[in-house]
């Protein structure tokens, strides 16, 4: 799956079968739905997982605790747009 199918699935109720943990939390994300992202994204424990928690607790505005999950994912801090730190996390992880 490229970016651009990923962006259609978001039409659909459910995400699409087959993705991971991180990328189904981004996917419930852009759905609006921040609660159910973050509840994925903290059943994921691998690098993925955290970054994707990371930019969740970035967009919720509590940026300790993204800090925290940015170090656990081994990334540097996001510095640009939420939308862009989407799409690289969505381009990355599929």
């Amino acid at each position: 799956m490229d970016l651009a199918a990923y962006r259609r699935s978001l039409s659909a109720a459910e995400p699409p079968v087959g993705l991971s943990l991180a990328l189904a939390a981004l996917w419930w994300d852009a759905k609006g739905d921040w609660d159910r992202a973050h509840r994925t994204a903290m059943e994921d424990k691998t690098q993925d997982g955290a970054a994707v928690h990371a930019y969740l607790h970035r967009k919720e505005g509590d940026l300790s605790n993204a800090r925290y999950w940015y170090t656990r994912a081994g990334k540097t801090p996001a510095q640009g747009t939420l939308e862009a730190e989407w799409d690289a996390l969505a381009q990355t992880l599929l």
